[in-house]
């Protein structure tokens, strides 16, 4: 993965690999992965694995699928409310998909 962001209040990350995109299949330097920003009123995670393969993530967040707002953005008022198990599960399946689809080395 590379970061593609790093600023106070966002953090993104970004495939390994250069991958065409888009309908005009663009080259981009990386397809995003994921990214965390910190909000006046919560914490939201996005994690674009999900949004292509939601039901092969569904049982690997029991907990923490009640804070997925929309399809793939978590949000987080609380700390206590993040599963640390739960998210490495879930990172390391979107980790997994990336690799198998070609957009990470």
């Amino acid at each position: 993965m590379v970061v593609s962001k790093n600023k106070k209040d966002v953090f993104e990350i970004i495939g390994n690999k250069p991958v065409p995109y888009g309908s005009k299949k663009v080259i981009v330097p990386g397809l995003f992965f994921s990214a965390a920003m910190v909000r006046k009123e919560m914490i939201s995670l996005h994690l674009m694995p999900i949004y292509y393969h939601e039901k092969e993530f569904e049982p690997l967040m029991p907990t923490m699928i009640k804070y997925l707002k929309g399809k793939a953005c978590f949000n987080f008022k609380k700390p206590e409310e993040v599963n640390q198990k739960e998210l490495n599960a879930v990172l390391k399946k979107g980790m997994e998909m990336w690799k198998k689809n070609g957009y990470m080395k």
